[in-house]
């Protein structure tokens, strides 16, 4: 494996972990707005609890990202910075208030609704501008003149393939993030907050189905060249759409753990995971070697080689240190009784 194909795998393992991580604190951060005012339920009381601890966690990883491209692959920051100038400004914008909404929201009772509101609906709006960098870089929507690179935003907002692209990206963000609510509220032994959140899954999940077909449709007239490499890995797309039907399968199924409850959330997270890594696997695969096409390649783009191995070193190191310290965040947060059930203790 040579040095650009490990750093563009370094760097789209970051992605795609955000990804992961990111649209599911996003949906929370919607289910705890639509679920406000239905407190016996406990919907948004789990919402929040999850909220609580993970979306710093989360911002970690966005940093990761930045950094990651910066060091890796200066010339696609150059132009990807130079394009998304205004979009990114706005992501970085609705990120600050969502974060300090979050923070907000527990230290003044009296305006926790109206925070709450501004936190879901801006964590909607975040996946769907982050998603957009996608399609931007299929090489339809970046105009070079005399050596400028310039977003022609009236390309992008007239394109089928944007649209699908942050329809997906909507209906991803509340799929995911009710599935892993259900498996928290299970743990949680809340069972109304299950059900709740069960039934959401069930209902959003053939949406953002359908919306990833919608991208392969648009995909097809508008990136031909990305269309033809993804049908080249058909098996990893295969995959993906029989992890999608083992998740939606497994949440009919009888609980093993609770006699006469249906469903097994934890299996239809880890299925939706997979599901989500086999395809974007196939679409990572497809786009090489371009990062943008058609002018920037993971050749052409790529730091020098004695700054990528001292940057990689440092990367191993860095994960080598941080990563059992997730774990244990992780074990903690989905855990530990005594934060899971904290409401039922008081």
């Amino acid at each position: 494996m040579t040095d650009e194909l490990i750093a563009i795998s370094i760097l789209w393992g970051f992605i795609f972990i955000y990804a992961v991580m990111a649209t599911m604190d996003f949906g929370a951060g919607f289910w705890s707005m639509i679920y406000i005012n239905r407190q016996q339920t406990n919907a948004t009381k789990i919402a929040n609890r999850y909220l609580s601890p993970t979306w710093e966690v989360t911002n970690v990883f966005i940093v990761a990202i930045v950094v990651a491209l910066f060091s890796f692959f200066p010339r696609a920051t150059f132009i990807l910075g130079t394009v998304l100038l205004i979009p990114g400004s706005i992501i970085l914008l609705l990120l600050a208030i969502r974060s300090a909404f979050l923070v907000f929201a527990h230290m003044a009772p009296t305006y926790e609704k109206v925070l709450t509101y501004i936190s879901g609906v801006s964590g909607i709006l975040i996946p769907a501008l982050l998603i957009s960098v996608l399609p931007i870089t299929h090489g339809e929507f970046i105009e070079t003149i005399d050596g400028v690179s310039r977003l022609r935003l009236d390309r992008l907002f007239t394109s089928p393939h944007e649209y699908a692209f942050i329809g997906f990206a909507i209906a991803s963000t509340l799929f995911l993030s009710s599935l892993l609510l259900a498996d928290y509220s299970n743990y949680a032994d809340e069972m109304e907050a299950y059900q709740v959140y069960r039934r959401d899954a069930l209902m959003v999940g053939p949406i953002a189905f359908i919306m990833s077909l919608l991208i392969m449709v648009t995909m097809r007239n508008e990136a031909r060249w990305l269309y033809d490499g993804m049908m080249d890995y058909l098996p990893w797309l295969i995959a993906s759409v029989i992890m999608f039907l083992v998740a939606g399968a497994a949440l009919f199924l009888p609980s093993m753990k609770h006699k006469g409850r249906k469903g097994m959330p934890r299996l239809a997270v880890i299925a939706i995971v997979l599901q989500y890594f086999f395809a974007s696997y196939a679409y990572g695969k497809a786009h090489l070697p371009y990062m943008i096409y058609p002018d920037v390649t993971i050749q052409s783009g790529f730091t020098h080689p004695n700054t990528f191995r001292a940057l990689f070193i440092t990367y191993i190191v860095g994960f080598i240190i941080l990563f059992p310290g997730f774990i244990y965040f992780w074990r903690l947060f989905m855990k530990d009784r005594r934060y899971l059930q904290q409401e039922k203790q008081k």
